[in-house]
């Protein structure tokens, strides 16, 4: 059997560096970076989900980003399949594959693999949303709770792409949607998983997030959005529910003065990289750093890590 390949994955929460991270390990070793982010997987949604600048590659290929429209369905079961033919190209050209992983699902879904879940079923999916379009998605969502109650209790009334998706699986497999993920999962196999977790003091991290806020929209993501609606994305769209994305629209349509956007914006971005460190935390095997990923300190530690793990 040949030696597994080393993989180095770089985790941590929304604003904490793991892009700069990951293009400097990258840079150092001979590698390539692959984005495990749920959110820069949509095209034209740029500055908002924090995706890196040409000037930020500094030269580095990096993939899985800009895959699909807004009007796409994208789970992590897809992510998870572009995933494992991304890394396989990148290994193939004898590179080091950096991944940069914000979203824990998606990390979750390539490393430890997934439940096997049926297909989407149009016909069906179509029979739903018109159900919706006569009834409103509460009428779903009593459905689903006679369907499956686990998991009505952990979806939203109103969240209409989670209910169609639980529903289907129920029908397509006459069992709960819990059920059908405690089945047998396929991990990923022929790689040596490096973890590195970037955990800088919370105080730091919410400053550095409230000042970020700033700088995206200097940086023009008020005009992206603006640009985004005249161009016909629906306000319904699923990247329109991302944090900054939401609050802006509302914005522009005349529902939130600017200043409280931005504090909705601040405000979420806190809550939401707080629930991601909850994710990561349970994470086996990371070798945390107290930092930021772009701080030399960090960018030498975790190249020592790396380095010392890919010893035999």
């Amino acid at each position: 059997m040949s030696a597994p390949h080393q993989l180095v994955v770089v985790l941590g929460p929304t604003a904490s560096g793991k892009s700069a991270l990951g293009v400097s390990l990258a840079e150092a070793l001979n590698g390539e970076v692959l984005v495990c982010d749920s959110t820069q997987v949509y095209r034209r949604f740029d500055i908002g989900t924090a995706k890196v600048t040409a000037a930020e590659e500094r030269g580095i290929p990096h993939h899985l980003v800009d895959m699909v429209d807004a009007d796409a369905v994208f789970t992590a079961g897809e992510f998870r399949n572009c995933a494992i033919e991304a890394l396989a190209a990148v290994a193939s050209r004898g590179k080091l594959p950096v991944l940069t992983a914000g979203t824990g699902l998606y990390l979750r879904a390539l490393l430890d693999g997934l439940a096997d879940v049926p297909k989407r079923s149009e016909e069906l999916r179509e029979r739903l949303r018109d159900s919706v379009a006569r009834r409103g998605p509460e009428h779903l969502h009593r459905l689903l709770t006679r369907l499956d109650p686990a998991s009505a209790s952990r979806i939203a009334s109103r969240d209409t792409q989670k209910i169609i998706r639980a529903i289907e699986m129920r029908v397509l497999t006459g069992k709960p949607v819990g059920e059908i993920h405690q089945s047998g999962r396929n991990a990923l196999s022929g790689y040596a998983v490096t973890k590195i977790g970037l955990a800088p003091p919370r105080a730091e991290l919410y400053a550095k997030i409230d000042a970020r806020t700033h700088a995206m929209l200097a940086a023009g993501w008020l005009d992206e959005v603006r640009s985004l609606l005249a161009s016909g994305v629906a306000p319904d769209a699923k990247p329109f529910q991302f944090i900054g994305y939401s609050a802006l629209r509302a914005h522009l349509q005349g529902h939130l003065p600017l200043d409280e956007a931005i504090a909705n914006i601040q405000r979420a971005t806190r809550q939401f990289s707080k629930r991601q460190m909850t994710w990561f935390r349970r994470e086996k095997d990371v070798h945390w750093l107290e930092g930021f990923g772009d701080d030399p300190a960090v960018v030498s530690a975790a190249l020592a890590f790396v380095q010392s793990s890919a010893r035999p």
